[in-house]
C-alpha cells in the first residue's frame, strides 16, 4: 500500500474534510513517531504494536560480492513489535 492509498483508506474512515487534511495528520503522527524513536522513546499503541529502539551489536559478516570478512558496526535500529489483537487479525486472514 502506497502513501496516497493510506490516505484515502484514512480519509473514508476517519471522515476529515478533505485528503489534504487527512495526508497532514498522516505526516503529523508519523513525524511525532520518528522524533520519538530519535529521542530513544518507546511508542506503543494498545492491540496494535510498540516500536522501540533497540541496540544491534558489532557482528562478523562477509562482503558477497568478494567473499572477505567484514565487521558490521554496532547501531541502533527502530523495532516494531505487533500486539496481540493485531496478531490475531493477521491470523484470520
Amino acid at each position: 500500500m502506497t502513501k496516497a492509498e493510506l490516505v484515502d483508506k484514512i480519509h473514508a474512515k476517519a471522515g476529515l474534510p478533505t485528503k489534504a487534511q487527512t495526508e497532514h495528520a498522516l505526516d503529523a503522527i508519523v513525524a511525532t513517531l520518528k522524533d520519538a524513536l530519535a529521542t530513544g522513546e518507546s511508542v506503543s499503541f494498545t492491540g496494535f504494536g510498540s516500536f522501540k529502539v533497540v541496540h544491534r551489536a558489532a557482528r562478523k559478516g562477509r562482503n558477497p560480492r568478494t567473499g572477505k570478512d567484514i565487521t558490521i558496526p554496532a547501531s541502533k535500529v527502530a523495532k516494531f513489535t505487533p500486539g496481540k489483537l493485531l496478531k490475531e487479525a493477521v491470523k484470520k486472514k
